[in-house]
């Protein structure tokens, strides 16, 4: 072993080493005693490179993956890359925006073959980032969510949908992004705080205009829109304003006043205007009521319609400085108050989401939302930590169906004939478990490898992917498609901000793997994941002790091996040595490792390894046992019973940490002269039963 080890150069080469010998396709690997074992890669996005996420979850699946795979499991990681409709489309917009063109003077045909550039571009680049973290997928199975047969799985999907009566076309209040031109689910949305006002606005009494009904609203623009003035039921404070009309503010028009449980009479003032055409709320309730669909704001976030002349074609915050400028002079403006509110954005481009009515396609969603929220009930499906489950089971109870269509050129089309939306993202992504393995055919790997033992994510996509997964899964497979599921935290700065390349708050992995190499940078992270956490306020400093433990564990490598040298030992016998009080710890810190491995307690794992051999290893019992090796009272056959039970500490703890430091560990393994040796630690049999 040379004195220093050099992970630029040594990692490149143990893993083209690894790849090359087939060992992460499961159909290759020697001595398979248990059962399968499989996970799915969350499949990235086609729009760059990997983040400080990927690569803790990447790190994550990884050690379980190692772990199993060393156990005897037939071990299956699904590796793939997800088309990201909206996110990729605004990618390749933004790239040609800088060649001074749009995807409309390309046209529909030419811009789809610029996103399948860009995918030939950026597909290899992710899976080599992932290669450099250390990641033992199984490439020889990599999926695209767009290839021929995932294609195929997409519109058996559909198929099956429209054939239960679950799937259907409705114009309905949507969330409408005008700066990407498509609609968006509700789980895309992101809110955001923003400072802004209440505006009081009376609405007087058509048979007596001395009398009014005072609404406070965020939104004064849709007021061209209204079509009726909601109260709770049974309020006494309007009592004398129900079924009779009030007029509307600035138009003149009549407008009735009517009953609604979805009005609280002690929000505001307990009376809304209802504007059907841009609030889902007030959607319902103009269904039930029968009032008229009058849109007001059109696609690209302008003023239209049935509207007064002045007010046509003026973007919405200009139409709402002059409309409350104008009830202002009219005296329809009671009064204005300062208001801090969650605002609907877009979740890819962070503009202001409009609702507006469209006709759409729609998922059904009461009897799928039924069937997930049995699976979790009965215990089929485990989340970690549990306290998941509720938000899990409070999303269910509120969830609206689900709108699928977009209308966006790239993505898988709505295979209806004449219709140009292409499908939401998340529809194609929801089949990741099953039609990854092939699904509709009926494939020996979907025999195998379905359902998955666990899916590995973050928190903020438990509704948009993991309870779609579930119900597609029990849907379509009539089974559940993982048996759990883990969150893990989400990775933060030192002071808490969100790590954002655009923010200048971001790091990339790439660059602490090439300073401090994959291993120390994958113990690092494993060193904050705490069980249960929801963050992790990242520090570089735990990297950098992961690099001093990775010198720690070589140096005592080194010393072994000289010893081995010195004692004249060619090859190190590990069924030959000193069964003491410490080969004993050994054994049992491997059980709780073990188990802190099981119990996805990544941080208690490395935490016990780390101070069992830097402190009761290398500092206390090696220490000890030199005495025995210079000394002249052993003989030779002691000294070399101690330097294999050295070895046998030495290369335990080796295996225990090699689904967590790969590259150091099986580096030191192919230096070691071993009696019974194996191709590689990574086939290596797991040191606890």
């Amino acid at each position: 072993m040379k004195k220093r080890y050099n992970h630029k150069k040594l990692e490149p080469k143990i893993y083209q080493k690894w790849e090359n010998s087939g060992y992460f396709n499961p159909d290759n690997l020697p001595d398979v005693t248990e059962d399968s074992y499989s996970i799915v890669l969350p499949p990235p996005n086609i729009t760059g490179s990997l983040h400080m996420g990927h690569a803790l979850n990447a790190t994550i699946q990884d050690i379980l993956i190692r772990k199993k795979r060393m156990a005897g499991y037939e071990a299956e990681w699904l590796p793939g890359i997800d088309h990201a409709g909206i996110a990729t489309q605004n990618k390749v917009e933004e790239k040609l925006k800088k060649e001074g063109k749009t995807r409309f003077d390309l046209g529909r045909e030419k811009f789809l073959e610029e996103v399948w550039k860009w995918k030939e571009d950026t597909a290899e680049k992710i899976f080599n980032q992932f290669r450099k973290m250390g990641v033992s997928c199984d490439w020889s199975r990599q999926r695209f969510t767009m290839d021929e047969g995932y294609e195929k799985s997409v519109q058996e999907a559909f198929k099956q949908y429209q054939e239960k009566g679950w799937l259907y076309q409705k114009k309905r209040v949507v969330n409408w992004c005008p700066r990407c031109g498509t609609t968006l689910s509700d789980l895309e949305l992101e809110f955001e705080e923003k400072e802004s006002h209440l505006w009081y606005i009376k609405y007087p009494l058509a048979e007596n205009k001395d009398k009014y009904i005072t609404v406070a609203t965020t939104r004064p623009e849709t007021l061209l829109g209204d079509t009726a003035i909601a109260i709770s039921p049974g309020d006494k404070k309007y009592s004398d304003f129900v079924n009779k009309k009030v007029i509307l503010p600035l138009t003149e028009e009549e407008i009735p006043v009517v009953e609604h449980h979805l009005v609280e009479s002690d929000f505001g003032t307990g009376a809304v205007k209802v504007t059907p055409a841009h609030d889902y709320n007030d959607y319902i309730i103009g269904l039930e009521k029968d009032l008229d669909l009058k849109q007001v704001i059109n696609e690209d976030g302008k003023m239209t319609g049935d509207i007064p002349e002045r007010y046509q074609g003026l973007e919405v915050l200009e139409a709402r400085k002059k409309i409350v400028d104008e009830l202002k002079k009219k005296g329809f403006l009671v009064k204005t108050e300062d208001y801090t509110h969650q605002v609907p954005h877009c979740y890819r481009c962070d503009s202001r989401i409009e609702p507006i009515p469209l006709l759409q396609w729609f998922v059904d969603m009461d009897k799928l939302a039924a069937k997930a929220r049995q699976a979790v009930e009965e215990g089929k499906i485990e989340f970690h930590p549990p306290r998941w489950k509720k938000v899990y089971f409070e999303r269910l109870d509120n969830m609206r169906d689900w709108c699928i269509s977009r209308q966006l050129w790239w993505g898988h089309k709505i295979p209806i004939e004449g219709d140009n939306d292409v499908l939401d993202t998340w529809f194609s992504s929801a089949l990741w478990p099953f039609a990854g393995f092939g699904w509709p055919e009926k494939t020996a790997d979907l025999k195998k490898f379905y359902p998955t033992n666990v899916v590995s994510t973050a928190p903020d996509i438990l509704h948009l992917w993991v309870t779609r997964m579930i119900f597609s899964g029990l849907e379509f497979m009539d089974e559940i498609p993982f048996n759990e599921v883990l969150f893990h935290p989400t990775i933060f700065t030192r002071n808490g901000r969100r790590m954002s390349k655009s923010l200048g708050t971001g790091i990339d992995p790439l660059e602490l793997i090439d300073q401090y190499g994959a291993d120390a940078t994958r113990f690092g992270l494993m060193w904050q994941t705490t069980y249960g956490r929801q963050d992790i306020r990242f520090t570089e400093e735990d990297i950098m002790m992961g690099e001093k433990f990775g010198t720690k564990i070589w140096n005592v490598a080194r010393f072994i091996l000289m010893q081995a040298d010195k004692v004249k030992l060619e090859k190190l016998d590990l069924s030959n040595i000193n069964n003491d009080d410490f080969v004993e710890k050994l054994n049992e810190m491997a059980k709780n490792f073990d188990q802190h491995i099981e119990n996805y307690e990544f941080s208690k794992a490395t935490h016990l390894i780390y101070d069992f051999f830097w402190d009761n290893f290398a500092s206390g019992y090696l220490e000890k046992q030199k005495d025995i090796v210079y000394g002249d009272k052993a003989s030779e056959k002691e000294k070399q019973k101690t330097v294999n039970t050295l070895a046998y500490v030495l290369v335990t703890s080796l295996k225990l940490l090699h689904p967590v430091m790969p590259y150091l560990t099986e580096e030191i393994y192919s230096k070691l002269p071993l009696k019974k040796k194996k191709e590689f630690l990574m086939i290596e049999d797991w040191p606890v039963k």
